[in-house]
Order: structure tokens, then C-alpha cells, then sequence
């Protein structure tokens, strides 16, 4: 029986020349190959497996605080490319780094050799502690831990619907069907999105020279309300004058009439005149503050000014 070789053996043409051949630059180095768990280590991942052993025999002082600087050392290169992969988003890359540097401290400190790599242990934990400071320092107004979930399952959604070159805006009832949330959670998602910066009351809403900021959109305080409320209060005071009185004030503060004009259509002197509104504006007002102080008092449960027990 004829047994086919030409598949089990290579010929001279098949076989890889000098050029084929992978060079020495072609190789994998020592950090780019896969480790026997099948990970690809990087070239910020040292080998320090003794040092971490020898850390955990350590009880505290000196000696174990210089070996974890020497670990921290060693480990901060990764702790940098992780912090880099949050850049351009609102945050300076030193920050990051610090935040970064902040989580490799802590992977260190919680660290087992024996539960295996480190690696795998310290990138969860420092991209954890990145992503908190985004979420509880970032926000520049303070939203609750549930809506700021929901703008995650919004935006993740919304980047979903979208991914393919063409796709409509989703609606928020296309948002709602792909999260399986409702329609009002993700309106508040979507409010949410708009809540992680603001904008200053400076910022230029019009261009041109007929251009305003956001500061000339607020409302200011109004004085006629402040009219309002001294009416009220002066009305039963007012009702409580004498006649004479009240058609004084009248005259003289709705009519515009001098006190001159006033004491001549009364009979009476411009210093009698004088001495009736000093006296009846004086007795308006003080009714006015006395009965304010009898409705605060009400409010806060304790007896007026002047109030006698019996």
C-alpha cells in the first residue's frame, strides 16, 4: 500500500529559508510572551513574586515600608497606562496618575502571593479606584448613586443604538426597550448626561456685539413684591384710623397734596397737619410690626412680645 508523505514531510520549498525565519528582533521578548495562564504580559508587569513574599513575612516598620516603596516603584509604569486610558475625559493626566498611584497602593497592602498574580489583582483594583474618583469627584453637581447608573445604562445604550454609520438618534422609548428600564428612567438618565459639568454664569450664549452671557437670562429681586406685603400689613392699620386721618394720608400720599393744600381744605395749620401724619403713620406701622410678631410667635409656638399670662 502506497502511503501519501507529501503532507508529513516539508520540501526544500517549503521549508522556511534563512529570510523566512523569525530573527532575533522578530521573537517575542520576554514580557511581550503569553504567560502559562495565556495572559500577554506588558512590559510594565515585573516579576516580584519574591518580593511580595517576603512583604507578607514582614511585620511593620522600616524594613517593610522601604520594600513597599521599592514595590510601588517597580509597579508604577502600570499604574500609569491605566491611568492613561481615562485621559480626555474632563480630568488632567497628573491627577489620574495620582488617583492611579493612590489604587497601587492599595492592591499592594491587600495583596496574597498565594492567591496568585499580582497583575491580575492590581488592575481591577486601580481601575476601580479611577473610575470612583470619576464618579464621586467629577460630577459638578452631586447626583444620587442611582441616577448616575441609570446615565450609565443610558449612555451605553444610546452608544449601542448607534454604533452602526446611519443609525437615527434613539428615542428614549428605543432606550427604554434596549435596557428594559421605563420611559422616566431614561429621562432622568438622560438629564443626568447633561449634569456632569456646567456652565459658568460667564459663558457667551450669544456671539456678535448684541451677545449676552447665561448671568443676563436670571431674574433678579423684585421691589414691587416687597410693596405688596406693606400694603397688606398697613391695610387694617389704615382701617382702624379715624376718618379725619385717613383722608389726610389719603390726600397726601394718593393725591399728592402738600401739607399746605391739606390744612387749607381742612381748616386746620400745615403743623397740625404734620403732627397728624407723623402720628397715624407711627400707629399704622407699629400695629403692622405687632402683628407680625403675633404671627411669627404662632408659628414658633412661644408667647408674643408684651403677651401676659393670666
Amino acid at each position: 500500500m502506497l502511503t501519501d508523505t507529501s503532507t508529513s514531510r516539508p520540501t526544500t520549498h517549503d521549508r522556511p529559508t534563512t529570510h523566512d525565519r523569525p530573527t532575533t528582533h522578530d521573537r517575542p521578548t520576554t514580557h511581550d510572551r503569553p504567560t502559562t495562564s495565556g495572559r500577554r504580559r506588558h512590559d510594565d508587569a515585573p516579576d516580584t513574586m519574591a518580593l511580595f513574599a517576603r512583604l507578607a513575612g514582614l511585620a511593620e516598620g522600616p524594613e517593610r515600608d522601604a520594600l513597599r516603596d521599592e514595590l510601588v516603584t517597580a509597579w508604577l509604569p502600570m499604574a500609569h497606562r491605566i491611568a492613561g486610558r481615562f485621559r480626555d475625559r474632563g480630568e488632567s493626566l497628573e491627577d489620574l496618575r495620582q488617583v492611579a498611584a493612590l489604587g497601587l497602593v492599595k492592591a499592594i497592602d491587600r495583596f496574597e502571593p498565594e492567591r496568585g498574580a499580582f497583575e491580575s489583582y492590581a488592575v481591577p483594583t486601580i481601575t476601580g479606584e479611577v473610575k470612583r474618583h470619576f464618579r464621586d469627584r467629577m460630577w459638578a453637581l452631586r447626583v444620587p448613586r442611582r441616577v448616575q447608573e441609570l446615565r450609565n445604562k443610558v449612555r451605553v445604550a444610546r452608544r449601542e443604538l448607534t454604533q452602526n454609520p446611519g443609525s437615527p438618534e434613539p428615542t428614549p422609548a428605543d432606550l427604554a426597550a434596549h435596557t428594559g428600564l421605563t420611559e422616566e428612567e431614561v429621562t432622568t438618565g438622560l438629564e443626568a448626561l447633561e449634569s456632569f459639568s456646567t456652565l459658568s454664569l460667564d459663558a457667551e450664549l450669544s456671539a456678535g456685539d448684541d451677545g449676552y452671557s447665561l448671568a443676563d437670562t436670571l431674574g433678579g429681586p423684585d421691589a414691587s413684591y416687597d410693596v405688596v406685603v406693606d400694603r397688606e400689613s398697613a391695610k387694617e392699620g389704615l382701617r382702624r384710623l379715624p376718618e379725619r386721618e385717613r383722608a389726610i394720608l389719603y390726600m397726601r400720599f394718593f393725591e399728592d397734596m402738600t401739607q399746605s393744600r391739606i390744612a387749607d381744605q381742612l381748616g386746620i395749620s400745615q403743623m397740625h397737619v404734620s403732627r397728624l401724619i407723623s402720628r397715624s403713620c407711627a400707629r399704622v406701622r407699629d400695629e403692622a410690626l405687632a402683628d407680625r410678631s403675633r404671627r411669627q410667635a404662632t408659628a414658633d409656638g412661644t408667647p408674643a412680645a408684651g403677651a401676659h399670662e393670666e
